[in-house]
């Protein structure tokens, strides 16, 4: 990740989707509707919170903090610790659940096992969470995001046009369905259809418009953004659907059944592991736990034998605490900023010792 200030602004202010819109002109003219048409769709998208506002992923995240960390917990749910969850920014998504002695479960992004338990040890110390002797240890499972196989947020989408269809899916968190508002969820959860107002940025940062454009177009080739897109605010499934976090043992056919899962719009998210007998994680969007079933069922049919031990757990809306991936990226973005601006005032204040003591040694000698 380049060490540049105005890059480091830059992102912080593209990641937090400032000077991002949607164009609603282009959105008419590529789907051939009245721009007015196409303006109702999309407030119904974004009212009823079916999508986000349009944001810069930060595909750097994933790099700069290469722990995930899933972490079954045991913690009150009190006002205080929910606050906490909202506001960590090592914290990805929290929900409640029903596992054994457990209540909760985190999705924590850390730089490597020694930053994670030092956060461990400074949220005990400053008394966000109890001690150990007041609760349940948490289990926690440790994946690497350099093995992450897939990452495809926005791959449910093709789940509700296929419910559509068939129509089995005619609402998405109470906004009614129909052909155009599908064509323009499509289009934004793609990156269609978003514009950046770069002459805004320009001016909040006191640099030419050209210097924001071509900043922008560095960054997205070096893979520190992807371009700008709107995202579902649960992040792994869309609204009313149940996200289903699965350990996997797969006995054989390993490699086709990865090639079934690139292209299964029900997997958000896939990573290789080695878990005890698991050797994959899943993030799964699924209607229902029948819809589930069905895709295990599947599966079972097009790989016998291919399974072995599965792990679910199972995770619905009403369970969701807190889903955020946007304040991680952000506090990565502002805590390389503040680095390197301690950096700089640390060179500065050398340079300004070094020059004291070059005067002081010349008044000697004169």
């Amino acid at each position: 990740m380049p060490l540049d200030e105005l890059n480091l602004q830059l992102l912080s202010k593209l990641c937090s989707g400032q000077g991002l819109s949607i164009n609603l002109s282009y959105l008419a003219k590529r789907l051939r509707r009245h721009r007015n048409t196409v303006r109702e769709r999309v407030r119904d998208l974004t009212v009823h919170g079916v999508i986000d506002r349009p944001i810069f992923p930060f595909l750097a995240l994933f790099r700069e903090r290469s722990l995930l960390v899933a972490a079954y917990a045991d913690l009150p749910d009190s006002e205080q610790v929910q606050e906490w969850l909202k506001e960590d920014a090592s914290i990805f998504a929290a929900f409640r659940i029903r596992e054994g002695e457990y209540n909760m479960m985190l999705f924590e992004l850390h730089k490597n096992l020694w930053g994670y338990h030092t956060w461990r040890e400074a949220i005990v110390k400053e008394r966000k969470i109890p001690g150990r002797a007041e609760r349940i240890p948490s289990t926690a499972i440790y994946l690497s995001n350099v093995l992450m196989e897939k990452y495809d947020p926005s791959a449910a989408v093709q789940l509700i046009k296929q419910g559509f269809l068939e129509k089995t899916t005619t609402e998405i968190n109470g906004c009614e369905l129909d052909e155009l508002s599908l064509n323009v969820l499509t289009s934004l959860t793609s990156g269609e259809g978003i514009s950046v107002n770069e002459n805004l940025l320009a001016k909040e940062l006191g640099v030419h418009r050209r210097t924001v454009s071509d900043r922008i177009r560095k960054l997205i080739d070096a893979e520190v953004l992807f371009r700008p897109v709107c995202r579902f605010p649960s992040f792994f499934v869309p609204p009313n659907f149940l996200l289903v976090f699965s350990l996997l043992e797969v006995r054989k056919s390993y490699d086709q059944f990865m090639h079934d899962i690139h292209s299964d719009p029900h997997i958000s998210l896939a990573y290789r592991i080695s878990e005890g007998r698991y050797n994959l994680l899943l993030f799964e969007a699924h209607l229902s736990l029948e819809d589930y079933l069905r895709w295990e069922s599947f599966y079972n049919a097009r790989h016998p034998g291919c399974f072995g031990s599965i792990k679910n757990t199972y995770l619905t809306p009403r369970m969701t605490i807190s889903i955020d991936p946007q304040k991680v990226s952000l506090g990565v973005i502002n805590e390389r900023l503040e680095e390197l601006r301690e950096s700089n005032q640390q060179i500065t204040r050398r340079t300004s010792n070094a020059y004291l003591r070059r005067s002081g040694r010349l008044k000697r000698q004169r």
